[in-house]
């Protein structure tokens, strides 16, 4: 059994910084796909950020210019780097991971932006 486990969450003021690590508990092959998404209360989860195993990546037009998602396959570890933090961004920031057939989730990072 795979855990992803985010670290590098908190609390900054509005124009602030913060980058999210996503590290698997074991070295993990096949990884096709390493997201980031994002759950404030009462709002589903939604996806902020995707790299694909070519590198190819996808952000949400709320994010783009402002977030950066990378991987370190050495590592075993995706990282969202957050510059230009907002309010709007405070959520739950959770990583998925696809395997082949296998779908991993973490349990989520607090990130709260205050005015």
């Amino acid at each position: 059994q795979v855990q992803l486990v985010e670290s590098g969450g908190g609390l900054v003021q509005a124009g602030g910084s913060l980058r999210l690590s996503c590290t698997g508990s074991r070295i993990i092959f096949s990884i096709s796909f390493m997201g980031w998404f994002r759950q404030a209360p009462g709002n589903q989860r939604d996806l902020v950020a995707a790299i694909t195993s070519g590198g190819s990546t996808n952000y949400a037009d709320s994010v783009k210019g402002r977030f950066t998602i990378s991987r370190d396959n050495a590592k075993n570890t995706a990282y969202l780097q957050m510059n230009n933090l907002k309010p709007e961004d405070t959520a739950v920031y959770y990583c998925k991971l696809i395997a082949g057939p296998y779908t991993y989730w973490g349990r989520g990072a607090q990130v709260t932006v205050s005015s």
